[in-house]
């Protein structure tokens, strides 16, 4: 299917279409609506910002459009599933764009807002609800949702919905539905649990599994800097103004963080806004309308928004901090380099978090490359032997009265004197380096490896004093 004139869609979808300039539809949607319109249960497997929506969004209304039934109090026609609030709110203006011309009602029902205004929905009477699984199940338990008059179940983002441990609840509603009903199954990864559930949901369905003309790591121009912590924040600010920088999404790890980050990018002029579990359902909603609109410039974001947010023309995907589980990486710079379309993700890394860097190395199979203008590794070394912002290398707490006696200058009697291989600690400009020990120094001496300023440097500890030797241990400085 070339355009969306060649589908067998209702006359009121198509205009509806024609308004917002839809004329050729998504490769996902061309194998999958059709099916769908046929009442066949579909599996479907693509990335996020394909156009998994209309997929199921079109065929349910056409559905419904052909019915063209009246509403029952509490009782939805069809219920589609979703993992965040913002996705739900999101398909949800989906169903009101493409369905303006019917007289089809939606409700929605998430958490984090008061239910009443939901119940009240309900009793009046919905086609299509659209639900996060906890609201739907509290909602059920109170008499307020029937679902044994369901003809479409839609479970999207099925992936994203086991990483937030939400399959007990699934579990949990599939009991309730109605043996005979179209289920439609939309996920962007087919691990084994996915495929498990979809062959419990599914009977006989028609698989259709997309992949991208370009990897996720051909679309989007991924780059790291090798930065200390204090300089995030600067590095940040010179980035964002930069003029490709149209539309920033940066993400933090914590929900403090993000305030943090936003607080201080207003106040170097820089219109930004936080998003995170924290703030009321309200404010979230009010931010992303904003930043859809180019009102905020940038949206400063923890991992809850990751797969929430489907925005066009996001241009920068930022990792203010790098997080901790690597498929969360992949999750952040999907918001950029939608749709074909390419984009930029930038991540600072820390010494601290050079073990997450390496966990999303593995994870993506490749190297992250240096954004332009970062240090190479010295000859012999690793990219790990990278320090400081634009190659400066850090300097040790605490300043030159530090009580790291291993930064005492070469000379001092710090310890026994060593002798062996040295072993360098390279670090920008300057190289510390300690003598190896034998192995019977190091029982006596205690030498070990210390962290200074998140790196690992040599140190030793003064040999013990031979029993009977008469002298008085010399006190130690600082």
């Amino acid at each position: 299917m070339n355009h969306f004139e060649e589908i067998d869609l209702i006359a009121p979808i198509k205009r509806a279409l024609a308004d917002e300039n839809y004329v050729t539809p998504t490769p996902i949607q061309a194998q999958t609506i059709p099916a769908a319109i046929t009442g066949c249960d579909v599996l479907g497997c693509a990335q996020t910002g394909t156009g998994k929506t209309a997929a199921f969004a079109l065929p349910i209304l056409n559905r419904l459009g052909k019915q063209n039934r009246k509403p029952v109090p509490n009782q939805p026609a069809a219920l589609i599933l979703a993992p965040t609030r913002e996705l739900a709110i999101q398909i949800g203006e989906s169903f009101a764009t493409y369905g303006k011309h019917l007289r089809v009602k939606t409700a929605l029902v998430y958490g984090g807002v008061n239910q009443n205004n939901q119940i009240r929905a309900m009793q009046r009477g919905v086609h299509v609800l659209v639900a996060t699984p906890g609201r739907l199940l509290d909602l059920m338990n109170q008499g307020h949702i029937n679902l044994s008059r369901l003809d479409v179940f839609v479970l999207d983002e099925a992936d994203r919905m086991l990483d937030m441990g939400f399959l007990p609840d699934l579990k949990r509603i599939i009991q309730e539905l109605p043996e005979d009903r179209q289920s439609l199954f939309f996920s962007a990864t087919m691990p084994p649990k996915i495929v498990d559930l979809s062959q419990r949901l599914l009977l006989n369905p028609v698989t259709v599994t997309v992949k991208p003309k370009k990897s996720t790591a051909q679309l989007i121009d991924q780059q790291v800097v090798f930065c200390e912590r204090g300089d995030k924040q600067t590095l940040l600010k010179d980035l964002v103004r930069a003029d490709d920088a149209e539309r920033v999404i940066v993400f933090t790890r914590t929900k403090r963080g993000a305030n943090t980050v936003a607080d201080k990018l207003e106040k170097a002029g820089i219109s930004s806004a936080a998003i995170h579990g924290n703030k009321s359902q309200n404010a979230r909603q009010r931010t992303l309308d904003a930043f859809r609109k180019n009102k905020i410039h940038v949206l400063v974001a923890t991992d809850v928004a990751a797969r929430g947010i489907d925005i066009d023309g996001v241009t920068h995907v930022i990792n203010y901090d790098l997080p901790t589980e690597p498929e969360s990486y992949v999750h952040r710079i999907g918001r950029t380099g939608r749709a074909e379309a390419s984009g930029v993700a930038i991540s600072f890394c820390t010494s601290a978090e050079r073990d997450d860097l390496r966990a999303i190395e593995q994870l993506i199979g490749k190297k992250v490359p240096l954004a332009p203008n970062q240090p190479k590794p010295t000859p012999g070394g690793s990219r790990d032997e990278v320090r400081g912002s634009g190659g400066r290398p850090s300097k040790p707490r605490g300043g030159p009265r530090s009580r790291n006696r291993s930064a005492r200058p070469a000379g001092k009697s710090s310890g026994p004197k060593m002798s062996g291989n040295p072993v360098a600690a390279t670090g920008g400009a300057g190289t510390a380096v300690a003598a190896k020990p034998r192995r019977s120094q190091k029982r006596k001496a205690g030498f070990g490896v210390g962290i200074m300023d998140g790196e690992a440097v040599a140190t030793a500890t003064r040999a013990p004093r031979p029993k009977g030797s008469g002298r008085k241990p010399r006190p130690q400085q600082g």
